[in-house]
């Protein structure tokens, strides 16, 4: 078990958790069995396809609910979308295990599709349209390039005679064509971006910001050390995550690869989920039972350049607001906090959004850079263990799910004690009156510099900058340079504010 880093237990959690089941609405959701599954092999000889992965986690979600058979009554398999080719991955994982499910899902590629899609099934459970459901997810990543490596491939166990799977959710589009010409398309690069802009927004120096980015990140090693499912858990000071090595090399400044996502694993989720009615049937021990109090999502802007701030996310700060509101909870009452982990920026604009200290534990697995996970599931491998933590240490427990630039949100309040009739809440109304961020596509002219991010190849030399840039109407276009002195003057020098000459070709100059 990882070491959770939450709060007190909260007396009435002890209190309610012994409160009879019977008397519970018999379609109440209740979250009955978890499981994570991490292969670290060497050889690839013993490699597991992402469908043997997604398969153990199921089997073994059905183990912790007590309930070994609980596989054999699935009215749905869901699958959070990977970078296999399975048409159905759920209907091949439901004939391993002997099950029939009515509907199989397989998710959009987005990160916040694990918490979206838990929150949809606990919907549908409490609107009594379903009994039994799991959420699963799994890669072999690690496997893959182990064999590329070794100039060998995986054997693979697709079934391409399948039709395919049900699809859940919006088709992800990362950027429009104008972003794209730019190079405003790559996690790699926006993360960092947003950063300078968080950066410039506190009035921190480069080095007083990268010095407080380590002990963010320095936290998240730490619980990462205690979770035996975590990718990387050797220790890290902050001055180890932060200072450029051979082996820690910067990708897009300030970021080095210790403050990256690390999707190069083996590993899978399960997350089964049944209304009470069926746990009882099922004889799941009521200890097992952790509750879905209610869920909500929202889009903050379909465009990154259409941000208002770029240190900002107020979409985010509505869904959350909703979502403690209707779980009948805040922030100061919350025993575990996952906050979405792919980059720093990520943590510091949602705990800023959802005023939570970030001197607290904001991550119950180490977060995406040193827990890992498979692409779009680190929520599903976050929800499973934010259930063993409120397992051991009652309370409730809130997961912020992430798609896009800090743009796609999605969240989850749980509890070891039932709240009132599951809510899921789509904030899309509140949003849609928030003010949006003209651009200027065509524009060529002074500019003044609004955020930007130093790229590095894989010998850690700079390459180009990615330039946010405001016209003199505050419409945001977006630029580039390879100029080597500006490059270099870049990395210690704060440029935001500064007036920059953009040409027609996307050229910056400073």
């Amino acid at each position: 078990m990882p070491n959770c880093g939450g709060g007190p237990a909260s007396p009435a959690a002890k209190l309610l958790v012994h409160t009879p089941a019977m008397t519970l609405d018999p379609h109440t959701p209740v979250i009955v069995g978890v499981a994570q599954v991490t292969d670290r092999f060497s050889d690839q000889s013993e490699a597991r396809s992402p469908l043997d992965l997604m398969e153990d986690a199921l089997r073994s979600a059905a183990i912790d609910a007590g309930s070994p058979r609980a596989t054999s009554r699935l009215d749905l398999v869901g699958v959070v979308g990977g970078s296999w080719n399975y048409p159905d991955p759920g209907r091949q994982v439901a004939d391993r295990v002997g099950s029939d499910p009515t509907t199989t899902l397989v998710t959009s590629w987005s990160g916040h599709s694990p918490q979206l899609l838990i929150n949809h099934l606990a919907a549908r459970i409490q609107a009594g349209q379903l009994d039994a459901a799991v959420v699963l997810g799994g890669e072999n990543n690690r496997s893959r390039r182990l064999a590329r490596s070794l100039g060998a491939e995986l054997e693979r166990d697709y079934d391409t005679t399948l039709p395919a799977a049900e699809p859940f959710g919006e088709p992800l589009v990362m950027a429009t064509d104008h972003e794209e010409e730019r190079g405003v398309s790559a996690p790699i690069t926006i993360y960092p971006l947003l950063d300078s802009a968080i950066r410039h927004a506190m009035g921190e120096t480069i080095s007083e910001h990268r010095r407080r980015l380590g002990q963010l990140w320095e936290g998240f090693n730490q619980v990462a050390v205690d979770n035996p499912h975590a990718a990387v858990r050797t220790p890290m000071t902050a001055d180890e995550i932060t200072t450029p090595t051979e082996a820690n090399r910067l990708v897009g400044a300030p970021y080095t690869i210790a403050m990256n996502a690390h999707n190069n694993v083996d590993q899978a989720s399960a997350v089964l989920l049944m209304s009470v009615e069926r746990a009882l049937a099922a004889g799941v021990p009521r200890d097992r039972w952790v509750f879905p109090l209610a869920g909500s999502h929202g889009l903050d802007t379909e465009w990154i350049s259409e941000r208002w701030e770029l240190n900002r996310a107020p979409v985010l700060r509505l869904a959350g607001e909703r979502v403690l509101k209707a779980a009948d909870t805040d922030i100061g009452d919350l025993t575990h906090i996952d906050l979405y982990s792919c980059f720093p920026s990520a943590v510091q604009i949602s705990s800023t959004e959802l005023g939570i200290d970030q001197d607290r534990a904001l991550t119950v697995t180490g977060g995406l850079t040193f827990a890992g996970a498979p692409y779009n599931n680190y929520s599903g491998q976050a929800i499973a263990a934010m259930v063993g933590c409120i397992r051991e240490q009652p309370g409730a427990g809130l997961v912020h799910a992430n798609g896009g630039y800090v743009t796609k949100h999605s969240f989850g309040v749980y509890s070891d004690h039932p709240g009132g009739h599951f809510l899921n809440i789509d904030v899309a109304d509140e949003a849609a009156s928030l003010p949006i961020r003209q651009t200027d596509p065509g524009f060529s002219g002074e500019t003044t510099v609004e955020a930007y991010s130093v790229m590095h190849d894989r010998t850690g030399h700079p390459t180009h900058a990615v330039v946010s840039l405001r016209t003199d109407t505050a419409a945001r276009v977006w630029g580039t340079t390879r100029d080597v002195d500006t490059l270099g003057a870049m990395l210690v020098e704060e440029h935001i504010g500064r007036s920059a000459e953009l040409s027609p070709d996307g050229t910056v100059s400073t």
